[in-house]
């Protein structure tokens, strides 16, 4: 019983963890860099725009990359950056 209970609450850690920390920042985002993007390297990719990630010091501009979806009719929801509080929360960008 106790080893069960064990193996259950260090799932739940990784399952917490796996999920990431949420990301606040005081200072607002640059403005977005205006991307050019090649044509698709295969039919039916997608592309994911670039966005400016907090390395812990300042934003870094990830460039936008062109991915296989995960399944037929997914739909990707891009990163974002929301002001809320007085400050700015990134929320991951996700399939749907």
């Amino acid at each position: 019983m106790r080893k069960t209970f064990l193996i259950a609450v260090a799932g739940c850690m990784l399952a917490i963890g796996a999920m990431g920390e949420q990301v606040i920042v005081k200072v607002a985002p640059p403005r977005a860099v205006v991307e050019v993007r090649g044509p698709s390297p295969h039919a039916g990719y997608v592309y994911q725009r670039g966005y400016h990630r907090w390395n812990g010091n300042a934003y870094a501009w990830q460039p936008g990359i062109w991915v296989e979806p995960p399944r037929p009719h997914a739909r990707w929801v891009d990163h974002r950056w929301d002001h809320r509080n007085g400050a700015y929360v990134y929320t991951e960008g996700h399939w749907r």
